[in-house]
């Protein structure tokens, strides 16, 4: 995500590196290349050229410290004004009523029927609300048991009608089952439609005045660029939405839809989306978003992430195990499970300030950790315990099970004793401390 827009701005800056002030000649030079980063990102014309003014106006006015080079504080002043395009802070969803009502709209193909069951699962396991999810696409074959699928992966019920082919009855109809049943929260899925569709556009408009929902999302595939941001407009004309979510985020986006749509529509961004996993959704933060962009990291989502799959029990029994040297090859196992639910392994690593340049070309695929896997679960009960026992027959019946080689077996045994002389040196405190940390930062949460 932003990669291009990231290295690009990072050349733009260079041209005011190493002089001694800000000028109006050397930060013309330098938003003359940021403008054109923002509009190869498929930012709005008007949008970056207005952009661009205001950090003009920013820089100019400033008094730069002689601590301070003029690139840094041309960053700082970058990153502030992209904060301010975003929408400055995270806007949360209005899921208050009994039920507290969701509707959601979008594009055919935008991926809005996954996002449905996402922000079930996260309203269900991060709120602890009763969700029910409602099958209101009529239109699209399958559309009815792909919700079905879903709300079976989140374990949360879906409503449909069979053979009712009209959306605001089945919609009124699910809010009364949903009240009579005590449910928190509905969740609407619609149909697609396109934005020329004026027949599904006065579909959508009878649905939210029939169940007037405390919520409306706009769903968009943010790889659609400027034409996402346009659809919008086009869609909070006809329905007055309360926020839009940016789906298919990993894809080859070029970030213009994160950075313009806010500007354009004045609706602020909710949601992002990447990947099919039902986890894989994050609340839309424009300072973390600007960090990235800047190629500053986000170590912030990156620890929220860990504490989502962080268990105190657990840690507590790791750290005994530790203090006693008696780290084995399932914790090693069940510690790459935990990884694993965090989310993309390279988004990850790029969450770590200067690590995302670094990784840019780099293919890291969660699928590296398969043949790790599958060398630990040919392994007896007993050998996972004591890996010492692990010799050179076991060595060849592990490899052969798992269909790897003795090298790889034995690749991974080095890695293990890497990883336990690691862990058994902070074991005297540093796991109990870092118990103690993350329980005080769920506190403060």
């Amino acid at each position: 995500m932003f990669e291009n827009l990231t290295e690009k701005l990072e050349r733009s800056f260079k041209i005011i590196k190493g002089q001694g002030r800000i000028t109006e000649i050397n930060i013309a030079e330098t938003l003359k290349e940021v403008r054109r980063a923002l509009l190869d990102a498929d930012v709005s014309y008007r949008v970056a050229k207005d952009f661009c003014n205001d950090v003009k106006a920013k820089a100019l006015g400033q008094n730069v410290l002689t601590a301070v080079r003029p690139d840094q504080m041309m960053i700082k002043i970058v990153h502030d004004e992209l904060v301010t395009l975003m929408g400055s802070t995270a806007t949360d969803i209005n899921i208050k009523g009994k039920p507290g009502i969701v509707l959601v709209a979008g594009l055919q193909g935008s991926g809005k029927t996954t996002f449905c069951g996402k922000l079930a699962l996260s309203c269900k396991s991060k709120r602890g609300l009763k969700v029910m999810l409602v099958a209101g696409d009529v239109y699209r074959p399958a559309a009815i048991d792909q919700l079905k699928v879903l709300g079976g992966q989140t374990e949360v019920f879906v409503y449909s009608e069979d053979g009712v082919k009209d959306p605001v009855k089945i919609a009124k109809n699910a809010i009364a089952y949903a009240a009579k049943e005590n449910y928190s929260l509905v969740i609407i899925d619609t149909a697609g439609r396109l934005a020329v569709d004026e027949e599904m556009m006065d579909e959508i408009a009878a649905i939210k005045d029939a169940v007037r929902p405390t919520e409306t999302l706009f769903v968009v595939d943010a790889m659609t660029g400027q034409d996402a941001v346009e659809t919008a407009k086009a869609f909070n004309d006809r329905l007055d939405f309360d926020g839009v979510v940016l789906t298919k985020m990993d894809g080859d986006t070029r970030g213009g839809a994160a950075l313009s749509v806010k500007a354009v529509v004045n609706k602020p961004i909710k949601f992002i989306s990447s990947g099919e996993k039902m986890e894989a959704l994050d609340v839309f933060h424009p300072d973390r978003i600007a960090d990235r962009i800047l190629g500053m990291g986000d170590v912030v989502s990156l620890v929220e992430k860990a504490q989502e799959q962080y268990d105190e029990q657990e840690a507590r029994k790791l750290a005994k195990k530790l203090a006693k040297n008696q780290f084995d090859l399932w914790d090693f196992y069940q510690q790459i499970q935990q990884i694993k639910k965090m989310g993309n392994i390279k988004d990850l690593a790029s969450m770590i300030p200067g690590v995302g340049k670094a990784i840019k070309d780099v293919d890291i695929d969660n699928n590296s950790f398969k043949s790790v896997e599958a060398i630990i679960l040919s392994m007896t009960p007993y050998e996972r315990e004591n890996p010492a026992v692990i010799n050179g027959s076991r060595r060849r019946r592990i490899a052969d099970g798992s269909g790897t080689t003795i090298a790889d077996v034995n690749r991974l045994l080095k890695q293990f004793e890497g990883t336990r002389k690691i862990m058994r040196n902070v074991a005297s405190g540093g796991v109990r401390n870092a118990v103690r940390n993350m329980k005080n930062m769920k506190k403060r949460r």
